[in-house]
């Protein structure tokens, strides 16, 4: 049996229970109501007529007659004829009156008088009212029992008598029947209100738990549980209501979150690509939307993507992933590459010179031979198409600027070293300073070649200890809005605005990787129709403050 059957049986028990409960409870209270009245009844009746004043008057002239009253003098009295007047108006069972002595003076049945009533008395001739149920001479009623007082005394001194007045048991219950009848109409209305309900809730739950047994609810939150702390990746999942309904800890440590679930995805103020990417994935299912974005310095690949299960919107999921130490690994493999085109190029070079060397030799210019070698020395191995480059001898800087020359002489800009630049140390963190630099310089190259001619890029480098310091230039056409140069936003939607500076995620993410060094990524000038973009970098720790002929092997001093 499914769990919902479970579920609807328990409670149609428990409803059905509670209702006969009820309805016993209620009949046993009715019963006791309808016990009162015919109490309250009896009472009433009895003090009215103890208080008549015929009946105090005779009852007092027998008690004081010493002897026991005949049954001819009794049935010939006026209480008899009273007596059975009040029963008959008010359908008792009884009316007796007896005097001090529990001698019936009145009786409905005319041949007990004179006799001694079967009942006690002795709490009426002690001057006390008493209610009870009570087994007569006319079987059982409820019965009242009186004091008669003497007239004149007004209502002092000793009882004389008393009145009792009783209604037989099936006088009293002959509502019973209707009382039950509306009892059990109701419980049988109560029962299928609570079955109805029971139903509807067997649905719900049903719905609720997507038609899942409770051991498939437990296996699917083990599961759950060790997917979400065993992965690697970040998930966060949105109802379809845009709350948070899981987030594990890879996932609120990227996004800086601090007990997400149950919050509005609104309100924890998400990176903006993330929530544009979680807003829109909220109309549409299928492939997932992927994005990229800097988040706390970390560079964070995202899948986003609405999910279903047997037609029913389960909401929105969110797969995040770093990247920082692969883009690192990327970046110093670009690095690599750099390099090693550089050595290439150079190798290709020096195998010239040295064949032109070999060449004048061979022919007996020695003297020509000696003025083209003192030339390569002063002017270096390798002449990059960069204007000024004997002004840096870092090699890996020397040779990541020959490369960055290649490329922007292949597009018409020429890279020119500044007459600031300074680097006397070697460079300790490779991947960082290709990075932010490359960065630069790729952006600065763009803005060139989309301005006017002549187009340039203007370098300077500065060291200072452990520290690197660099300024880009360019002459373009400057920043549209320098408001917008470090956020991350849709190409599409910022290619009109400015589709050079601050495009794609390389600028906020030099800035990053500046900051997490304690550094900085600033603009210093937008341009405009005067001149280009200016922009400056501080990188502490990228360097070792040795000269460069110590600190790297085959180096010029």
């Amino acid at each position: 049996m499914r769990f919902a059957s479970h579920v609807l049986l328990l409670q149609l028990a428990t409803v059905s229970a509670v209702v006969a409960v009820s309805a016993g409870v209620f009949t046993v209270l009715g019963v006791q109501q309808l016990q009162r009245e015919a109490e309250s009844s009896a009472l009433a009746i009895a003090r009215t007529v103890a208080e008549d004043v015929e009946v105090r008057a005779s009852v007092a002239e027998f008690s004081e007659d010493p002897g026991t009253p005949t049954h001819a003098a009794v049935a010939a009295g006026p209480l008899q004829p009273l007596a059975e007047a009040v029963r008959t108006r008010t359908g008792a069972l009884f009316v007796v009156i007896t005097d001090d002595h529990g001698i019936r003076l009145a009786h409905p049945d005319e041949s007990r008088l004179g006799e001694r009533v079967s009942t006690s008395f002795e709490d009426a001739v002690a001057g006390r009212e008493t209610v009870s149920w009570e087994t007569g001479t006319l079987g059982e009623s409820a019965r009242a029992k009186v004091p008669v007082y003497a007239p004149g005394g007004g209502g002092s001194g000793a009882p004389v008598g008393e009145v009792s007045v009783g209604f037989a048991r099936a006088s009293v219950f002959t509502e019973l029947p209707g009382l039950l009848g509306g009892i059990a109409v109701t419980a049988v209305v109560a029962l299928a209100i609570g079955v109805v309900a029971s139903v509807l809730i067997r649905r719900r739950l049903t719905r609720l738990t997507i038609g899942l047994q409770p051991e498939e609810l437990a296996v699917l939150v083990q599961d759950q549980a060790a997917v979400l702390d065993g992965v690697g990746e970040g998930v966060l999942a949105l109802t379809p209501g845009g709350e948070v309904s899981v987030c594990n800890e890879r996932a609120a440590r990227m996004l800086g979150l601090t007990h997400p679930v149950g919050s509005p995805a609104r309100e924890l103020g998400l990176p903006a690509p993330l929530a544009r990417l979680l807003a829109d994935a909220g109309g549409a299912t299928g492939e997932a939307a992927q994005d990229v974005f800097v988040a706390d310095g970390r560079v964070v690949y995202v899948d986003v993507r609405r999910v279903e299960r047997d037609r029913h919107d389960l909401g929105t999921v969110a797969v995040l992933r770093d990247r920082t130490d692969l883009d690192a690994l990327a970046r110093r493999l670009d690095a690599v590459a750099t390099m090693t085109n550089a050595l290439r190029a150079q190798r290709h070079e020096f195998a010239n010179r040295l064949h032109v060397v070999a060449g004048l030799i061979d022919a007996d210019r020695v003297p020509d031979a000696r003025s083209y070698l003192a030339d390569v020395v002063a002017r270096g191995p390798l002449k990059f198409p960069v204007e000024h480059a004997d002004r840096i001898q870092e090699p890996y800087l020397q040779a990541l600027l020959g490369a960055k020359g290649i490329e922007a002489a292949e597009r018409g800009v020429l890279l020119t070293l500044g007459a600031e630049t300074l680097v006397t140390g070697a460079v300790a963190e490779p991947e960082d300073v290709a990075t932010v630099l490359g960065n630069l310089i790729d952006n600065a190259i763009s803005a060139a070649v989309d301005g006017e001619e002549p187009r340039w890029v203007e370098v300077e480098l500065l060291d200072d200890g452990a520290d690197l310091f660099l300024t880009v230039a360019d002459s373009g056409a400057g920043v549209a809005d320098p408001s917008a140069l470090f956020e991350r936003g849709d190409d599409r939607e910022r290619a009109g605005a400015d589709a050079v500076h601050g495009h794609g995620f390389g600028l906020p993410l030099c800035r990053d990787i500046a900051r997490r060094r304690g550094g900085e990524v600033w603009l210093v000038e937008a341009g405009g129709d005067a001149g280009g973009a200016v922009l400056c970098a501080r990188l502490p720790g990228t360097m070792h403050p040795e000269p460069v002929g110590t600190a790297t092997e085959g180096g010029r001093p």
